[in-house]
């Protein structure tokens, strides 16, 4: 899951699959792009300057680091992770999230001032929009800032039914799967959001379904967008969550529960069946394609870097449980989050709450438990990362102060990249997209 990136051509994906990659690399590659005038400028650190987390961050924020591209990211997928198992989050984390709205109904990826309006160029991002979407509805209370996120995101709908991170960008296939799960969760029906010319978010999710094109091993893999279309195992999870029409959180079908995993029908590099392709169809393939990826792989998927060997993507092997649990592939969801439960513990602790969400949500959609996660209480490593909650159902053993002190938002390896492209903008935004696995 995750803030996409819709700009420009993608570059393979960054390594080990940081949590915010997936959804803030438009924010960060435009605000290097644009230069440190465009970041909130108390939260603005120049190079070799000291990061914005030696500052004090704001009251209720999830992790220790700069919140600058990721924070409502990162606080939509730690309240919505703590409602899902069962925690009530703290009050000041909720009020801080509520604050970050536009009046618009839009929400960027910080904003430092929330009591000064949003200014007209502020990069309103539909990820984030759609994250905090999410995180409200599932809370409750917050009906008048839901209707108004999804109005705003209805707003900025393309043509073809699909949505970019940032609008007026043509559309990619993750930022499409996001909202639609945001539609879902404020209680819309995703097929009757119609464009200027009457297409779907289905419609447009589906544009990005590679299908029987290319090899044998890429049927069924749907591509991050259409501008060199690829088939990418991160995409594809996320296609194939949301063309059924899910978002984040995946009810657990039941320890019994299994379809059998079915590969589209090719002949000749086309789907044999005339017609159009059922969204079951589109998500039994995609499930296809991730099942490939992770057999081949050792139950994991992986993330590449220009000039570095292939790395472990334990964000996008979390995202990709979740996909084949909504697909009610059980057994085929299991063994990747086997995989997980003996890998993520220091991925999770070094990258911050939202890669503790991913893998509660991941843990929650197959029936497992959370509190037991390899040897990892990940529900109270991830209350750990941010304000005391309100309340907490069960007892749980205390994880330490140690993920406080490393949670928080990004990876080395995205300043890496950006302080040395500055203004490559096509590469970092294409950041994760283009694993061609």
């Amino acid at each position: 899951m995750a803030p996409t990136a819709s700009l420009a051509q993608q570059a393979p994906a960054p390594p080990s699959g940081a949590p915010l990659a997936r959804r803030a690399a438009t924010a960060l590659a435009a605000a290097l792009v644009l230069g440190a005038a465009a970041a909130p400028a108390a939260y603005a650190a120049a190079p070799g300057s000291p990061s914005a987390a030696a500052k004090k961050l704001p009251d209720g924020l999830y992790g220790t680091k700069d919140p600058q591209y990721d924070g409502v990211w990162r606080q939509s997928l730690a309240l919505l992770a703590q409602h899902t198992v069962g925690v009530r989050p703290a009050t000041s984390a909720v009020r801080w999230l509520v604050g970050q709205q536009c009046a618009d109904g839009a929400f960027t990826a910080f904003r430092a001032e929330p009591g000064k309006p949003c200014a007209p160029k502020a990069m309103r991002d539909t990820n984030q929009t759609a994250a905090a979407v999410q995180a409200l509805a599932a809370l409750g209370g917050h009906g008048d800032a839901v209707d108004k996120a999804v109005g705003w995101l209805k707003s900025v709908q393309n043509d073809d039914g699909s949505w970019s991170s940032m609008p007026g960008s043509p559309g990619d296939a993750n930022s499409t799967s996001v909202v639609i799960g945001a539609l879902a969760a404020a209680g819309q029906k995703p097929a009757s959001v119609t464009s200027k010319k009457h297409k779907t978010p289905y419609d447009g999710l589906l544009t990005f379904r590679l299908g029987c094109a290319g090899k044998e091993e890429a049927h069924g893999a749907f591509t991050f967008q259409l501008k060199g279309a690829a088939p990418n195992a991160d995409a594809t999870a996320a296609a194939a969550t949301g063309v059924l029409g899910k978002g984040f959180v995946v009810a657990p079908a039941g320890p019994r529960a299994h379809i059998p995993v079915t590969p589209p029908a090719c002949k000749d590099g086309k789907d044999k069946k005339a017609g159009p392709v059922s969204a079951a169809q589109a998500a039994d393939g995609g499930a296809a394609y991730l099942v490939a990826q992770l057999d081949k792989n050792g139950q994991h998927l992986l993330s590449v870097m220009p000039g570095a060997k292939p790395q472990p993507d334990l964000g996008n092997t979390a995202d990709a449980v979740v996909a084949l649990a909504a697909g009610g592939h059980g057994a085929e969801a299991r063994r990747p989050l086997a995989w997980l439960q003996k890998n993520a513990a220091n991925w999770a602790r070094q990258s911050g709450p939202a890669a503790y969400a991913q893998l509660v949500l991941a843990a929650h959609a197959t029936g497992s438990d959370p509190r037991s996660f390899g040897g990892t209480d990940l529900v109270t490593a991830l209350n750990a990362t941010g304000p005391e909650p309100a309340a907490v159902s069960g007892n749980h053993k205390d994880a330490g102060a140690s993920a406080k002190d490393d949670g928080g938002g990004i990876p080395w390896w995205i300043i890496g990249v950006g302080l040395a492209f500055g203004a490559g903008l096509g590469f970092l935004l294409s950041g994760r997209k283009r694993d061609r696995l």
